[in-house]
């Protein structure tokens, strides 16, 4: 679950769904009846054995914090793609307060609807492409980064006829479609037209369970708690090991006029070469200063991990906090805002020193914004149009979808969406990750895509 800080207060609804994704988290174990009419995270219902490895030979299991089983491994999975571009999604949860954000510190209303929560002018870093907006000053690491032309801001992003459900609207965003029912995520179904059948480093999820969003349909994914302490585990003690794990590759090199034998041979031959590629994985050093939390702590091994030549095409991680803040905003929010967009700033420095920037783009979304009238709790409630943004060496750092303005609010006087989360993701598929988003993102042909990526 979600790492709340003591006396946060969110609504019901997002404790439910946290519950139900937790549940669904824990594979073939299915979902519990909380709320008719809820939509099923993607991925629910998966086998472990299906959730591990969909392929035959030996079955990768990759937890962190511990070793890894002997019997963990499918062959291959420690060639890196050299070269690959990598998209990395953190996410809000909670749905991100994106008034706060990109505070309207210009607009006439803002003081009016938030006469306790608004920002003063100057309080923040300004935004250079559009004066009325302002960075709230905990994101001042992001501002720094879009000061260099590598981030690319969507001040108000959404969908048609809003869903202000956490877990329906967060369905939308993971599955990349507005109609419920799909068991595999975006990204997940990008892994199942790109991916190798022995490589579940491909779709890696850093919060310990599987996020809906790399759910797969056939290819292979992995989920680790942790970015500490990778092994293998072998069941016996030294000075056995390394000879035991000397003789498996010396049996793996045997010929063979089987194809059984030869596959139970391939594998047991990448054991020892498995072993040596990952040995230190865990113990990695960084050429940056990152500050100490877990959340950096994890992004610091995410770029070792790219370093070392790990077969990372995704990566999903939640943003530090919570950010479903109905009430007592003002803390909350700037203390979670903070951690995350230094640890942001501290991993892109990390990706420049090692050479490895131009391979790696992030994208930071949530599944709403807030209401832009505070409430009576000294928080927000949930609203429609929120804040997404794509960082990176080679983002176009360009705003896209103007800020709307708090004069025309919807029909609910929520912010209203002047871009669609589908057409980012295009963008990202086709000029990232060089795949056509047909494939992926029902209707893909009816959203613009927004330039995100330098020509």
């Amino acid at each position: 679950m979600s790492a709340h800080r003591p006396g946060h207060s969110c609504c019901s609804g997002y404790t439910r769904s946290q519950l139900l994704r937790s549940a669904a988290a824990e594979a073939g174990k299915g979902l519990p009846a909380i709320e008719p009419g809820m939509p099923e995270p993607a991925g629910t219902g998966l086998s472990r054995r299906s959730f591990l490895s969909r392929s035959a030979g030996m079955a990768l299991a990759v937890y962190g914090a511990s070793k890894i089983p002997l019997s963990a491994f499918e062959p291959g999975i420690a060639q890196a793609a050299q070269g690959e571009k990598i998209l990395i999604s953190v996410f809000f949860d909670g749905g991100i307060d994106a008034l706060s954000v990109l505070a309207p510190v210009g607009d006439s209303r803002y003081q009016q609807l938030r006469p306790n929560l608004a920002l003063p002018p100057g309080a923040g870093p300004s935004f250079s492409e559009d004066p009325n907006l302002q960075w709230h000053p905990a994101a001042a690491a992001l501002a720094t980064l879009h000061g260099e032309g590598k981030v690319s801001a969507f001040p108000a992003i959404g969908y048609d006829h809003p869903d202000q459900s956490h877990f329906t609207s967060r369905h939308y965003y993971e599955i990349g479609e507005l109609q419920v029912g799909y068991r595999t995520g975006w990204l997940g179904r990008y892994l199942d037209a790109v991916g190798d059948d022995e490589n579940p480093l491909q779709g890696l999820s850093l919060d310990g369970s599987l996020s809906p969003m790399i759910a797969t349909a056939e290819k292979p994914v992995a989920a680790i708690d942790s970015v500490d302490g990778y092994d293998l585990w072998a069941r016996v003690d030294e000075p056995i090991t390394d000879e035991m794990f000397r003789s498996f590759a010396r049996f793996g090199s045997l010929p063979s006029d089987s194809p059984g034998l030869a596959q139970v041979r391939r594998a047991a031959s990448q054991t020892d070469k498995l072993r040596q590629d990952l040995a230190g994985v865990g113990d990695f050093s960084s050429p940056v200063a990152y500050p100490d939390n877990w959340f950096s702590h994890k992004l610091a091994g995410l770029a070792a991990y790219i370093a070392v030549g790990l077969p990372i095409r995704v990566a999903t991680i939640r943003a530090p906090g919570g950010y479903d803040t109905h009430a007592d905003q003002a803390g909350d929010l700037e203390d979670s805002l903070r951690e995350t967009c230094e640890g942001i700033l501290a991993f892109q420095r990390d990706l420049e020193a090692r050479g490895l920037a131009d391979r790696v783009m992030v994208e930071m979304w949530s599944e709403f914004g807030r209401r832009p009238e505070e409430n009576g709790s000294l928080g927000t409630d949930h609203g429609a149009a929120g804040c997404a943004f794509v960082i990176g060496s080679q983002a176009k750092g360009e705003m896209v979808g103007e800020f709307p303005g708090l004069g025309t609010l919807d029909l609910d006087d929520n912010l209203r969406a002047t871009s669609d989360f589908r057409g980012m993701y295009c963008s990202l598929l086709e000029q990232w990750l060089g795949f056509d988003a047909e494939a992926i993102i029902p209707g893909a042909s009816g959203f613009a895509r927004p330039v995100l990526v330098k020509g």
